[in-house]
């Protein structure tokens, strides 16, 4: 071997090096937590398949935003469970529904914490899918309007940010003419522009019981087997006004990660869903993989790929290590 090959073992052999010559860095800064609201007073309900997750009536869920605000985390992402169901989801829009009596709660006990709204109907509505079903079928346009009116309703409660989760066409420009109409022209969007129809959101449609009542979400949901769709996809609610844009999952699509940030250049965020949470805690329950590192390797992943944002379930766990290896040097 010649004296003047290059050796990239000298820069792993010691762990100050290591982190000198980094390039990617997970930071407390990029990550939103999921949270689940329900009805009622006491209530913490753990959810079977996401181990350390739990439905959180309000009182509790305050108890948890101090927490994740005190490590740091920027942001949590609210879902709501409603008391009653019917086919228009009409608690989704409700100005005493769940999501807006967290959202106002949450912004009383930490104003400073970005409260994020997750705005769809499937968990509002009887039948389980995302918008008005007529004659067997998830329509399109009449859904535009009641998504219209759920985020309007989120910002009037005081959600920071609105997050479209449906996959309905259109949909980013009538939030976006709805909340200026409504004098919210500050209120970011953050559209989960390439959402898959992925069998990693299992675990997910358990906690927040969106489970369809019939059929599937395949005809509105993507084809997990196309990326240059999901570019047009994300394009479009550009167009549209949409501040951040979303593809959801992450790690099977990191590829649709790296190729959204390379082609758009504008803040993008993964959604790392249930089904991911759920495997490596499985794996790391049973003994077959260091949870720890597993979990740490697979958020990196997806911020090396390109996403600026990392929503995760694991967020407190993240802050936790980071605060800790910070303490350790």
């Amino acid at each position: 071997m010649g004296h003047t090959m290059f050796r990239p073992r000298r820069l792993r052999e010691k762990s100050l090096l290591r982190t000198m010559v980094r390039e990617t860095a997970l930071a407390v800064d990029d990550l939103v937590y999921p949270l689940f609201a329900v009805h009622g007073r006491g209530v913490r309900e753990p959810i079977a398949s996401m181990p350390g997750q739990s439905r959180l009536s309000v009182d509790e869920l305050v108890k948890e935003v101090k927490d994740v605000a005190g490590h740091g985390i920027p942001a949590v992402l609210l879902f709501g469970l409603p008391e009653e169901k019917d086919p228009r989801g009409s608690e989704a829009y409700a100005e005493d529904g769940i999501v807006q009596q967290a959202v106002r709660a949450v912004k009383d006990t930490v104003p400073d914490l970005l409260v994020v709204t997750d705005v769809c109907l499937c968990q509002y509505t009887s039948h389980g899918h995302c918008g008005v079903v007529e004659e067997g079928g998830v329509k399109n346009d009449p859904t535009l309007e009641l998504l219209a009116r759920v985020a309007v309703s989120h910002a009037e409660a005081g959600a920071d940010m609105v997050a479209p989760s449906d996959m309905m066409d259109g949909r980013v420009g009538a939030i976006r003419e709805a909340l200026d109409d409504a004098s919210y022209q500050e209120t970011p969007i953050m559209a989960y522009s390439a959402k898959y129809a992925s069998s990693f959101y299992g675990p997910f449609r358990d906690a927040a019981d969106s489970t369809p009542q019939f059929g599937d979400r395949r005809q509105y949901q993507m084809d997990p087997a196309n990326v240059v769709e999901a570019m047009r996809e994300i394009a479009l609610d550009l167009d549209e006004g949409a501040d951040i844009v979303m593809v959801k999952p992450a790690l099977p699509y990191l590829d649709v990660i790296s190729r959204a940030k390379a082609e758009f250049g504008v803040p993008l965020a993964a959604y790392s869903v249930s089904g991911e949470y759920a495997m490596i805690r499985a794996a790391g329950r049973l003994g077959w993989l260091d949870e720890e590192r597993a979990m740490m390797e697979a958020l990196t992943g997806i911020r090396r790929a390109g996403a600026d944002i990392v929503i995760t379930y694991f967020a407190r766990e993240v802050a936790r290590i980071l605060e800790r290896d910070r303490g350790l040097r």
